[in-house]
């Protein structure tokens, strides 16, 4: 019997490499990867790039035959009790350019909390606000994923499953982050994985260090990363797996890499992937 093929589709933060896109993709595709996912070009976010750049970077994109794996929007990445309408505006931003840079996937946050504030003080607003965006984006036709960002409302698997099912839309998935996980004292594999894996639908790849929260290229930590592919190997998963190294500098809205420590990050992904029988492509 002929042994049966696993094969994901290799994506990366391309900002992690350098703020110009052409050297990101430069980068990416001497790595095997033909996808990026767009944070940030020539040093501007997304959701504030002009129309002019816009046009611009899928010039770029379409003319070195590079497709878009995600929009990595800040979304949700702000105080819960903020101004929703400027939030909302700034989601229409992304999902915009991921209708010009032919995207299905727009990644999103749940807000974080006021200091002092307890976590579920915020729980209904967090809700009536996603529930807004998930309206929108079915409208548009758009996904949106969620990350587990530390110290936002679903930074921990119960509440990234009360979330994703309380607003209950087809438009709102989940991306899944182990570094992430790690960073707020969760086994991602053994507290999470059987819970939100049936809303699954995107893989970032970083791992982190309990003992510090320090981040490290995947399979170097503590987030169960192994058993994590290995078990959506077996699932038969077949989406995006996007590296988000952060390992030159980490912060609230992003993080850092450069060409050279984004080469590690990917071989050390590539050689996991490959010790379990996934073909990256």
């Amino acid at each position: 019997m002929a042994e049966r093929t696993c094969a994901w589709i290799l994506s990366g933060f391309g900002d992690e490499i350098d703020p110009d896109p052409a050297v990101q993709v430069g980068v990416l595709q001497a790595l095997g990867a033909y996808h990026i996912e767009v944070r940030g070009a020539w040093d501007t976010n997304i959701v504030e790039l002009p129309e002019d750049q816009l046009d611009r970077l899928a010039k770029l994109l379409r003319d070195r035959g590079m497709g878009v794996s995600a929009i990595a929007s800040p979304v949700g990445k702000v105080d819960v009790f903020g101004d929703p309408d400027a939030e909302l505006a700034r989601l229409r931003r992304a999902i915009a350019a991921a209708h010009r840079l032919g995207a299905r996937y727009v990644r999103m946050f749940s807000f974080y909390r006021p200091e002092g504030v307890p976590v579920e003080q915020t729980r209904d607003t967090v809700l009536t606000r996603l529930r807004g965006f998930a309206d929108l984006a079915e409208r548009e036709g758009v996904v949106l994923v969620h990350e587990n960002e530390k110290d936002i409302y679903g930074d921990v698997p119960q509440r990234v499953l009360d979330l994703v099912e309380s607003v209950g839309s087809p438009a709102l998935r989940l991306a899944w982050d182990s570094a992430n996980f790690v960073q707020v004292g969760v086994r991602p594999f053994t507290d999470g994985y059987a819970m939100l894996r049936p809303h699954l639908e995107y893989l970032q790849v970083k791992d982190a260090v309990v003992a510090t929260g320090t981040v490290v290229p995947a399979g170097e930590g503590d987030g169960e990363l192994p058993a994590t592919l290995t078990a959506l190997r077996d699932d038969g998963y077949s989406g995006f797996a996007s590296l988000e190294p952060h390992l030159a500098a980490s912060y609230r809205q992003g993080g850092f890499s450069g060409a050279a420590e984004f080469g590690r990050a990917a071989r050390a992904f590539a050689a996991l992937t490959a010790s379990i029988g996934v073909e990256l492509r």
